[in-house]
């Protein structure tokens, strides 16, 4: 059965609770720790204008949903900075079709957005400070591993490990194909302004991509901005044959490090390390 529903949040904030579960352990270890929000098997609706404060993890949990919007939401979980907040995603999503998030405002302590499977999403006009960026994925390992036809846009990025990222499951199985990020914005990315890898663990990437996920028709259009000094602006690890159609146009990621650790990158599409 799907839900076909409305949500409008008018009160100044929901206050979650975070600080009473966090213990820098995340969804990890520890204490549990519920999601905020589980949305599942919604189909037409909207939820808008939600503000969220301190969530014990993520905040917004996709799944299974179809042709429903996420807009103007704030999630404010910068309290876990220095209280112990891990895996505070702000949207996660699976198995869903038809997704609009717009208007985000989040503080956090890891993804901004995670698409682990799913298709037709979108993500824009959105601001993720303090957390691992806009990511595809991790996909693989999973019952559905396919992330088909995702726009990411006009969103800004700042003070958090990583900017654009795609990341794929080392050994696993699916499929990645027709991603568009599309005028991002960079400040202060610690670790990795563009990051695209095949080698995913939970407990670390292995420095090894895997060909069980291809990554194909990739579209980087004005993705702009500054990465800290020890950083990496843009890297890149492909097994061979596993990325492919690629189309880079106004990339400039500086202020880092140049990677010399880059493999397989897609012949003509202009993306570099």
């Amino acid at each position: 059965m799907k839900i076909v529903t409305t949500i409008a949040l008018l009160v100044a904030a929901a206050i979650a609770n975070g600080a009473k579960y966090w213990d820098g352990k995340g969804g990890n270890g520890g204490v549990d720790k519920p999601k905020f929000f589980k949305s599942s098997k919604l189909a037409d609706s909207t939820i808008k204008g939600f503000k969220l404060l301190n969530t014990p993890v993520h905040a917004f949990s996709i799944n299974t949903v179809t042709n429903s919007k996420y807009l103007d939401i704030t999630i404010d979980n910068k309290l876990g900075d220095t209280k112990g907040g891990h895996n505070t995603d702000a949207f996660d999503v699976g198995s869903s079709t038809g997704i609009l998030i717009s208007g985000a405002i989040v503080y956090n302590q890891d993804d901004c957005l995670a698409v682990n499977s799913g298709t037709g999403i979108t993500f824009t006009n959105g601001f993720c400070s303090g957390g691992h960026g806009l990511s595809i994925g991790s996909v693989g390992g999973r019952s559905n591993n396919i992330v088909k036809d995702v726009t990411i846009s006009n969103s800004k990025i700042v003070n958090s490990d990583n900017g654009v990222r795609i990341k794929t499951v080392s050994g696993a199985k699916g499929s990645v194909s027709g991603i568009t990020y599309s005028n991002i914005q960079l400040e202060n990315i610690g670790k990795y302004g563009i990051v695209i890898e095949q080698d995913y663990l939970n407990g670390g990437p292995t420095g090894k991509p895997t060909n069980g996920v291809p990554i194909t028709n990739v579209t980087l259009n004005k993705i702009t901005g500054s990465v800290s000094a020890k950083a990496t602006n843009t890297y890149i690890l492909c097994a061979q044959g596993a990325c492919s159609n690629w189309k880079w146009t106004g990339v400039a990621v500086t202020g880092g490090k140049a990677s010399t650790k880059c493999s397989h990158i897609p012949a003509g599409s202009n993306a570099k390390c």
